[in-house]
């Protein structure tokens, strides 16, 4: 039939040609087209014919039931990512002082003339699930000798989803005590901490293993409110049950077992902030440390703090410079010692006292043009002697410091930072001293809280 259809329209179209009396060589050309044509349709035919008499294929056997799969692990979403840092930091330092150990006491400090690497920083961060973030930081440092020591400074978790505006934290952190406790060495404006938080928490800060939890407050303005719940032994928990404690009741530390929770440290803050303008913020805080400590069974410390922070930036602006920011901390220690046997005299017995420190600083920083900061501060920090003199320490001496500092950041990723400071230490004298330090960051940091 469409073979028949398709003759029949070549020959319509033949015979019209032909009606037209087209010239020879025109007509010619023309039949050796159809004739081509005749040829390829008579060519699709057979095709079509031998096809046709094919016998049909046989049906094909059902499949086989397919084994049940096992079930698939759900795929990972969060938690297969995250960020690595390295952050290095060393330095030059020159002092009038021979023993700069004793001038410089934070753990990452310069505690020699000469080259020092305080801080090296290896920190991990990432999602774990929906439901929680963790962080890691393992820190590297060489001492006076230049020998390397390693600390897992921080590890913690923290989660993101609890209802009612509550987080809670659990592992090893610094707690939130004031301002610049939580922060590490590459986030100071200065190259060393102030001399309050050293008499209070020690060369490396308040920091110990346990639970904190927040509470952001449905308030119209920033308010939360913390409370950790620590343990309260080890040289990170230096006002409390740490065997280092003798520098500052100058006896023999007792050995202190955890008998309930009276034994644990207990770390509260509340903090706040307005916008006082569109280019003024001011925030505001006050916290406690409260805890044992090993001086007696019994024996107890307190720790007192506030803080405030107010900031100015430029409504023009441009990568957050200008801007001027003033920060301050006062606290007060109460270190209630018991009767116990003196550390160079242990036949001496000495009496059971209240012991009382107290420390201020005052930092203000400008921030010249992107890049460039210039600071100031001042520290003070002062305390009473155990009624026996035994002690040399740094806990027995009055103490104030000014310094001024300049730091350039080549890009975010480095930095330069120039410091002069000038040392005051009771019955002992005054020096000078000169900081030059160098940082770099390789990696994604987090970052850090406001």
């Amino acid at each position: 039939m469409r073979t028949t259809l398709l003759m029949g329209a070549l020959l319509c179209v033949s015979s019209t040609a032909g009606a037209q009396q087209i010239p020879d060589s025109t007509a010619r050309r023309q039949q050796r087209t159809l004739d081509s044509l005749s040829t390829a349709l008579a060519a699709v035919n057979a095709r079509l014919d031998s096809l046709a008499a094919k016998p049909p294929a046989p049906p094909m056997a059902p499949m086989a039931p397919m084994a049940p799969m096992a079930p698939m692990a759900p795929m990972r979403a969060s938690g297969a990512y995250m960020n690595v840092s390295f952050v290095g930091l060393t330095g030059f330092d020159w002092s009038t002082s021979k023993d700069v150990g004793a001038l410089q006491v934070g753990d990452h400090e310069p505690h020699v003339r000469g080259f020092a690497i305080p801080n090296a920083e290896l920190a991990l961060d990432g999602t774990v699930d929906p439901y929680l973030k963790a962080f890691a930081n393992v820190v590297y440092k060489l001492d006076s000798n230049g020998e390397t020591g390693v600390e897992l400074e921080e590890m913690f978790f923290l989660t993101t989803s609890l209802p009612g505006n509550l987080q809670v934290k659990g592992g090893q952190f610094f707690t939130e005590f004031g301002r610049q406790n939580v922060q590490h060495p590459h986030s100071w404006a200065f190259a060393d901490q102030p001399l309050a938080l050293n008499r209070m928490f020690g060369p490396e800060g308040l920091r110990s293993q346990g639970l904190r939890i927040s509470w952001l407050l449905p308030t119209s303005f920033y308010t939360e409110a913390t409370m950790a719940v620590l343990n309260s032994a080890g040289t990170t928990t230096y006002s409390f049950r740490s065997e280092e404690s003798s520098a500052i009741h100058g006896g023999l530390p007792i050995e202190r077992a955890v008998g309930g929770a009276g034994d644990m440290l207990y770390v509260p803050r509340v903090a706040t902030s307005v916008d006082l303008t569109s280019t003024q913020t001011l925030l505001m805080g006050v916290s406690g440390a409260f805890g044992p400590n090993n001086s007696g069974s019994s024996a107890r410390t307190q720790i007192f703090g506030t803080d405030l922070y107010w900031k100015w930036k430029s409504p023009t602006a441009h990568q957050g410079f200008p801007f001027v920011a003033f920060q301050s901390e006062a606290l007060v220690r109460r270190y209630d010692a018991a009767a116990r046997d003196g550390e160079a005299n242990p036949s001496l017995t000495l009496p059971s006292e209240s012991l009382r420190d107290r420390g201020v600083y005052a930092q203000l920083l400008w921030g010249i043009k992107p890049m460039l900061v210039a600071g100031v501060r001042a520290d003070y920090a002062n305390g009473d002697h155990a009624r026996y003199p035994v002690l040399d320490a740094p806990e027995g001496v009055n103490r104030s410091r000014y310094s001024t500092n300049l730091t350039w950041f080549p890009s975010e990723y480095s930095k330069f930072r120039f410091q002069y400071n000038y040392d005051h230490r009771t019955g002992i004298g005054n020096d000078h001293s000169l900081l030059l330090q160098f940082e770099f960051l390789l990696g994604a940091h987090a970052a850090h809280k406001f």
